[in-house]
């Protein structure tokens, strides 16, 4: 979120970071993005009734601020069918792993137990599975002899900053399309 909310300020990303959104009161993003000017919402999940109705409090809140594209920074749900289809095809989301190779929760850890040689991180477009939609961009980390998962998270970590950044500024300027599951960039 960070490096979103700075590559817009810097004019490196066509876009401006209208609202911050969490299901969490203690998300380590909404201090800075507080004291970045930028506005924050807290929906906790547990505040309303089903997940139907969190999903139609998020997607108000969203609406409400104008937001044309959603970017998931650290948003450890899956999103609903209603939710998804309220942004088709502008749900952002960025996984640190190879997808389809890791998919879900410690994906670093999953890789370095797995003893790959490369892992790194993916940009993709967002639906209704669980790290499965669309691919945008990958960037390749390699596993080194003797890493830890720790030294392997943080390398994939700095990866993914650039990464996300990266990607969004092509899924913003440049024409593409979807063909089945790939995305295709028509220029």
């Amino acid at each position: 979120m960070q490096a979103i909310v700075r590559a817009c300020e810097l004019g490196e990303l066509p876009a401006r970071v209208v609202i911050v959104v969490s299901n969490r009161a203690d998300a380590a993003g909404l201090l800075w993005a507080r004291n970045a000017g930028v506005e924050c919402r807290v929906l906790r999940q547990e505040d309303y009734e089903n997940r139907q109705e969190h999903d139609r409090a998020v997607i108000a809140a969203l609406r409400e601020a104008g937001v044309e594209w959603v970017c998931l920074a650290g948003y450890m749900r899956l999103l609903s069918r209603h939710f998804v289809a309220a942004y088709e095809n502008r749900i952002v989301n960025i996984h640190p792993s190879l997808l389809p190779a890791f998919p879900g929760l410690h994906a670093q850890a999953q890789a370095h137990e797995h003893g790959v040689r490369c892992s790194g991180c993916t940009v993709h477009l967002v639906d209704t599975e669980l790290d499965h939609g669309p691919i945008v961009e990958q960037t390749a980390v390699a596993v080194l002899p003797g890493d830890t998962v720790e030294d392997l998270e943080q390398r994939i970590l700095e990866q993914e900053h650039a990464t996300y950044v990266r990607a969004l500024d092509r899924l913003l300027r440049r024409d593409w399309a979807l063909e089945g599951r790939r995305l295709v960039w028509n220029d």
